[in-house]
């Protein structure tokens, strides 16, 4: 007899008890999606909030979707840091707009949207901020921060617009995983059983070569704008 006080065919109840239980089933999709966590948060919400496009649209939001269903960090911390990470990412790219002026900015905004971008920002500066920050995917962001510094747009009324936009979203991405919590997990799960761990390896390779190459994007932007740009005729400034 064993301490349960019942065998069957030399195994215990509750041995067999614990083998009938259903066990969670692993998801190695999530589990190397999740191991950059906090910090790879920090990371991708500075590039996602700068002049440098993401492979992946939106990629910030849908870390935050995902983490916050799966409940292993608390949602103010997720806020807070993919919050602090885009006001980052949103001043270097104002300051590199600041200054490499409007050149700069012909130079990194197609034609076609140019003028439509400057037009907004001298009329309608605080607004064309707050949209695009707080708008997803295929809303454009970079345009609008980098006129915001080339235009000379108040940098306490850029950030406090900029940080506030990109808050109030990155909350509705956590109000949206905590919500649809358990649907959002299970469609992950199926996700990682349907195509296993080598599709996210390629997709997390793709996120981290394109943070690595944006970073050096920004650096060199830093760099080329850091140097002399002579004398140039005033721009009008905004509010």
């Amino acid at each position: 007899m064993t301490w349960t006080g019942v065998t069957l065919g030399g195994r215990s109840a509750l041995h067999l008890l614990l083998q009938a239980t259903p066990r969670r089933p692993r998801s190695p999709l999530f589990h190397f999606f999740i191991s950059f966590g906090i910090f790879g948060l920090f990371l991708v919400s500075i590039v996602d909030s700068s002049f440098v496009p993401l492979p992946i649209p939106g990629i910030t939001d849908i870390m935050l979707v995902v983490m916050a269903a799966r409940r292993h960090f608390h949602w103010l911390l997720l806020i807070l840091v993919s919050s602090v990470g885009s006001a980052i990412g949103g001043y270097i790219s104002y300051q590199v707009g600041q200054r490499g002026g409007m050149a700069f900015l012909e130079k990194h905004v197609p034609p076609r949207i140019f003028h439509l971008v400057r037009n907004w920002m001298e009329s309608h500066a605080i607004l064309a901020v707050a949209l695009p920050a707080i708008l997803p995917p295929p809303m454009p962001l970079s345009p609008f921060v980098l006129a915001a510094g080339a235009l000379k747009m108040s940098k306490r009324t850029f950030m406090t617009t900029f940080t506030i936009s990109r808050t109030a979203r990155h909350a509705i991405a956590v109000g949206l995983g905590l919500y649809y919590g358990r649907p959002i997990v299970r469609l992950w799960n199926s996700i990682s059983a349907e195509y296993g761990t080598r599709a996210l390896i390629i997709m997390w390779t793709v996120i981290i070569g394109g943070c690595t190459l944006a970073f050096w994007n920004i650096y060199k932007a830093s760099r080329s704008v850091a140097a002399p740009q002579g004398l140039a005729p005033p721009r009008k400034t905004v509010a």
